[in-house]
């Protein structure tokens, strides 16, 4: 060993000019306080340009290029998107003509039945798993169930036939139906079910062969979609598994038929990051080209916030 570690002669180290070395953080990306009566956009430029203060300004930035020039703005879900009352704010976003598909786990077309039927949803399952009542509502099973059956019948997606059939029934609070909006409006809204993780599937009358079915013809609008993603944003929001393994089969099927899928956006936004939703939906279809970000936090506050931001750029 060499003497001067023996001793650990500090005298010996080697140093070199603070100004000489590379800094990752900037002054002039610092955050700027607020002052009073100033606009939300103002708000925005006073993030930091450091970490998820840029990146959420460049996620608005590039949903709001997207949907100017008429590309694809494609938002997937988990049901806790509905749980944490976010539907009016995609709403507002489909009828202003910025998303242009909506898709959601099975868990989706449950919370938002539930909501356009009686304006509640989301069970409390510690207190009804006990005593066996978990998943049991009567209501929410026959009507989805009968929404499978007329998917069958109708040769139609699972989340058109739910869309359609909350209009037709009139429900009481049926303006706050993602897919009851998606279907007024004619925009895509695709489920995809995995078959035993929803209540309606423990239910004597749950089709299961016409669930796959609908299911699988909402993958197929769906990956029609994707083909279509070049220059366009896709956003998972609050789906660890199944949309992000969704979405990487629909990327790699428009890649095998040809389609030009090489620069586009994604962004996943949830409570941690799970190694699916990064692996599939951030890094993996936007090697090249392409951007991916993953911005942590509750969708009742990122929603609304990038939502309010690419209305203001628009």
């Amino acid at each position: 060993m060499n003497d001067s570690l023996k001793t650990l002669d500090f005298g010996k180290l080697k140093t070199y000019s603070i100004k000489d070395r590379h800094s990752k953080v900037d002054i002039k990306d610092f955050s700027t306080p607020w002052k009073k009566g100033k606009s939300f956009c103002d708000f925005l430029d006073t993030l930091p340009s450091i970490l998820a203060g840029n990146d959420l300004r460049l996620v608005i930035k590039a949903i709001s290029l997207a949907a100017k020039n008429k590309k694809q703005v494609c938002f997937a879900m988990g049901g806790h998107v509905i749980k944490t009352g976010m539907s009016p704010i995609l709403i507002d976003l489909l009828k202003k003509n910025i998303l242009t598909m909506l898709s959601m786990n099975g868990s989706g077309i449950i919370h938002d039945l539930e909501t356009a039927m009686t304006g509640r949803t989301s069970e409390d399952v510690t207190k009804s798993l006990g005593n066996g009542s978990f998943g049991m509502a009567k209501e929410t099973s026959t009507f989805l169930n009968q929404a499978i059956k007329n998917s069958k019948r109708y040769c139609l997606g699972l989340g058109k036939a739910v869309g359609d059939m909350i209009i037709k029934e009139n429900l009481d609070h049926k303006d706050l139906s993602l897919t009851a909006c998606c279907a007024g409006l004619d925009v895509p809204v695709t489920v995809h079910v995995a078959i035993g993780t929803d209540i309606i599937h423990m239910h004597p009358d749950f089709d299961a062969a016409a669930c796959g079915a609908a299911s699988h013809h909402d993958f197929k609008t769906f990956a029609l979609k994707i083909a279509d993603l070049e220059k366009g944003v896709f956003i998972n929001a609050g789906s660890a598994v199944i949309m992000p393994e969704v979405f990487l089969k629909a990327v790699t099927w428009a890649r095998n038929i040809g389609a030009t899928l090489d620069d586009f956006t994604t962004v996943n936004l949830d409570f941690i990051r799970h190694y699916r939703p990064m692996t599939n939906v951030v890094n993996r279809p936007t090697l090249g080209k392409g951007k991916g970000y993953s911005i942590v936090g509750h969708h009742e506050i990122l929603i609304p916030l990038i939502a309010a931001g690419v209305i203001e750029r628009l």
